[in-house]
């Protein structure tokens, strides 16, 4: 089992920054793809970045290209996302989720058996 942990949300102002945090624990992160999803009120939850085991592959919707950065560091068993120029149709609630060992990347919520408890970001105007 690997547990997720998400921290780093908050409320930030148009145009500001948040780095999300996602600590896991119980089973490391190596060699799985990892992701970040995010659901809005009345809206279905997104994916909305994904990096491959490796590192070496990333994966972006439209909406946040140029302006959010995953990543991950193996040694302490977390993975990031970078938010940059914040806009208020990014306020939702982030998840982070973890496929299982060797599973290639992907962008459907029901091929990560993972999830974390989500942390708010909500960006006012």
């Amino acid at each position: 089992q690997v547990q997720l942990v998400e921290s780093g949300g908050g409320l930030v102002l148009a145009g500001g920054s948040l780095r999300l945090s996602c600590a896991a624990s119980g089973h490391t992160i190596s060699s799985r793809a990892m992701g970040w999803f995010r659901q809005a009120p009345g809206k279905q939850r997104e994916c909305v970045a994904i990096i491959n085991g490796s590192g070496g592959s990333t994966y972006y919707i439209d909406s946040v290209k140029g302006r959010f950065t995953i990543s991950r560091d193996d040694a302490k068993n977390t993975v990031f996302l970078q938010m940059n120029s914040l806009k208020p149709e990014d306020t939702a609630v982030y998840y982070c989720a973890a496929r299982n060992l060797f599973s290639p990347m992907s962008n459907t919520m029901g091929e990560y058996p993972y999830w974390g408890q989500g942390t708010q970001v909500t960006v006012s105007s």
